[in-house]
């Protein structure tokens, strides 16, 4: 059970509040800060933050912390769970889930909170449903209801909300019925010195965008299954079918959705894309230092590496750096020692390098270790763990969908160290 909700942004401000139960004291917030405080990145805060007499759970999206406080004990992943569903509805209410646009749309954001939790239980997470309960906000919308003074608040009860398949709503009609799936793969990694693997893993999603007529019903089978691990479903997914089958079979939901999430663990099934040959050093006696990098594709079935970015984080006591791109922009900030190179698209023939010297403070020792060289890259048409989807099939509708499989891979924590 949720009884509060808190919106807080970068700079510690609460910039909305909801309670359900009872109104729980904005003060409840000052150990989530004395928390974040103690956090080096957003990103460390604890999950999960015991207090005398509450709990707080907390997720960090778009720049913004989602704080729910409970007063029992509840499973905490059935509130994570429901933190992520309110940042994805507000997404799809409002194209970005940003503060500027929470703060546009407050009263939209009311009314979808006050459905999607009744007396503290999920009621409504379903997009479809709460859209037709709650209109999403246009500018006609937001004019008519200025000068009437009426509400988004739709007149009548969802269809979906009463059937067997609440996440769809009946009498849904397109002139083109369409069906597109996108397979997405973030590759987390840690690769040592040598450019052996230390930990790699994968994690992996199938969104869907279907805009189907009619009641229709699909089913999707994949070339190799058996490579997934520690699956996670849509509500819609019929689960004995895959258990006995490897088959998602299932009713889908009217426009974007998340058909299923995936982990793929197994050392010896992660491909690494992409190697950085380093030689990064310090000498003892002098000022100066040797700064080289080079970044080439691997195991990327011939697809291009895109969108590559290289940040690393230099020592203290770095003063400045003289370095020479072969490709892209580069910047080194003298202020946080932070180093970053825009590579763009990596070319096979041409390996991309940054090449130069590195000046250290004088009087000091040479640094204790090298710095660690964190990447991003994309590789679109390529799922790296080697899924592939077989056949898409539907059944209980007469007329023929186009059909759209997309691939892409990218960086999630990609870590070289040096």
């Amino acid at each position: 059970m949720i009884h509060s909700l808190f919106l807080i942004n970068a700079s510690g401000d609460i910039f909305l509040e909801k309670h359900w139960k009872s109104v729980v004291s904005r003060s409840v917030c000052d150990y989530f800060f004395e928390a974040q405080e103690r956090a080096s990145e957003a990103e460390n805060v604890p999950p999960v933050i015991p207090t005398p007499h509450h709990y707080l759970l907390s997720v960090y999206r778009h720049k913004i912390f989602f704080v729910a406080v409970i007063q029992s004990e509840v499973p905490p992943l059935f509130v994570i769970e429901f933190l992520h569903r309110v940042v994805d509805t507000f997404q799809d209410y409002f194209g970005v889930c940003s503060e500027v646009m929470i703060k546009d749309n407050v009263v939209v954001v009311y009314e979808v909170l006050e459905e999607m939790l009744d007396n503290g239980f999920p009621l409504a997470t379903e997009s479809n449903i709460l859209k037709e309960l709650i209109k999403p906000p246009t500018i006609l919308r937001t004019v008519v209801n200025t000068i009437t003074g009426s509400t988004n608040v739709g007149d009548q009860l969802p269809t979906g909300q009463l059937s067997v398949v609440p996440w769809r709503r009946t009498g849904v009609k397109y002139t083109n019925n369409e069906a597109y799936f996108d397979v997405i793969e973030e590759i987390d990694a840690i690769i040592d010195k040598s450019g052996s693997t230390i930990t790699a893993e994968i994690q992996g999603v199938v969104d869907a965008c279907v805009k189907l007529t009619g009641m229709p019903d699909l089913t999707l089978s994949f070339m190799n299954p058996r490579l997934l691990d520690d699956v996670s479903f849509h509500p819609c997914v019929r689960f004995k079918r895959w258990e006995s089958e490897r088959i998602l079979s299932f009713i889908p939901p009217d426009g974007n959705f998340r058909l299923l999430s995936y982990h793929v663990s197994a050392q010896n099934l992660v491909a690494i894309p992409v190697y950085v040959k380093h030689n990064i050093s310090f000498r003892d006696s002098s000022s100066l230092g040797r700064f080289e990098i080079t970044v080439g594709p691997k195991q990327t079935m011939g697809k291009t590496v895109e969108g590559v970015m290289v940040t690393s984080q230099m020592p203290k006591g770095v003063l400045n750096m003289t370095l020479t791109p072969s490709q892209g922009t580069h910047i080194f900030d003298p202020v946080t020692k932070l180093l970053s190179w825009d590579v763009g698209k990596i070319n096979p023939q041409k390996l991309p390098s940054l090449k130069g010297s590195v000046s250290l403070q004088a009087g000091t020792s040479k640094p204790d270790e090298n710095p660690t060289i964190n990447l991003q890259f994309k590789i679109q048409q390529l799922a790296i763990s080697g899924l592939k989807v077989n056949r898409l099939d539907m059944y209980g509708e007469k007329y023929k969908p186009f059909k759209g499989i997309k691939y892409m891979t990218k960086a999630g924590k990609f870590q070289v160290r040096t």
